[in-house]
């Protein structure tokens, strides 16, 4: 089984990674901070970074053609664990508002910098998709 690179056209282009890797109907979603369209970290603290990235993470879960509840691990890097804590049931409401009630294996794991230096989270996961809805990109 060759890998396949799934690269939504919702987000950035890439250059050097793709936003995730198809091998099976596993897909395995690269790390997402809070970059928007045009390539800029979100402002507004931890809650609208972590919306702007699971979102990001979503977006390519969904070009697979999988659903939140496809998501087997989930992965936070987080550059201040306290402020992640601090507006936890705000960042409970927001995964609520984006998955609904699924919550998969979750670990956070705190790092002192992220690739952009504004970026105080990254989200990585992994999902199972069925192959009833599994997407296989195009090259």
């Amino acid at each position: 089984m060759t890998p396949i690179a799934v690269n939504p056209d919702a987000l950035p282009a890439p250059s050097g990674y793709s936003h995730g890797t198809l091998a099976g109907n596993t897909l395995h979603l690269g790390g997402q901070t809070a970059l928007d369209a045009d390539m800029k970290i979100v402002p507004g603290g931890i809650v609208e970074q972590f919306r702007q990235a699971f979102g990001n993470v979503l977006a390519t879960l969904r070009e697979a053609g999988g659903e939140s509840k496809d998501l087997v691990s989930v992965t936070l890097y987080l550059t201040d664990i306290p402020d992640y804590q601090a507006h936890g049931k705000e960042i409970g409401k927001v995964w609520r508002e984006l998955a609904g009630p699924v919550y998969p294996a979750m670990a956070g794991i705190g790092c002192t910098a992220l690739w952009q230096p504004e970026a105080m989270i990254e989200i990585l996961g992994v999902a199972v998709i069925p192959e009833h809805r599994l997407v296989v990109p195009r090259g």
